[in-house]
């Protein structure tokens, strides 16, 4: 499954950095290596409950949120780049369990996210997507 490969990924990639390359940042104003961390750890938990309420038939409106504000109130510098990981393996494993116990007929099912429709199969295919996007980040900008 492309999120189990995801996360080995992840693992590897933050796994051998040091503390101080975790503070890094490519320029000023951007985020830290942590920081994208603790990003993807929070999006991660957001997609995945919208996920699970596309799936259950929820048709409630989810309300997007601003990534730059949670990041700037998580405060992720005070963690070591293992307390994140950490926190990426437990929500992952969550998220792992959720899809694995999806029956496949709830993929069709739609709801609305951030205004838009969306079925529970975009959602999950926007949580890799959306992480994708940021380890190509972290190669290209962070870790040259």
């Amino acid at each position: 499954m492309l999120l189990e490969q995801q996360s080995q990924q992840v693992l590897a990639m933050f796994g051998g950095l040091s503390e101080e390359k975790g503070d890094y940042r490519y320029a000023p104003g951007k985020w830290s290596i942590k920081e994208v961390l603790g990003h993807l750890i929070d999006t991660e938990r957001i997609m995945s409950y919208r996920l699970l309420r596309i799936a259950r038939g929820d048709k409630t409106p989810l309300a997007g949120f601003e990534e730059g504000d949670y990041v700037a109130a998580a405060g992720f510098g005070r963690f070591t780049l293992q307390e994140l990981l950490g926190q990426y393996k437990a929500v992952r494993e969550s998220t792992l369990a959720l899809v694995a116990s999806l029956p496949e007929e709830v993929s069709t099912l739609a709801g609305t996210a951030n205004g838009n429709p969306i079925s529970a199969r975009a959602q999950a295919a926007i949580l890799i997507g959306h992480e994708l996007h940021h380890l190509n980040i972290i190669r290209e900008r962070y870790l040259q």
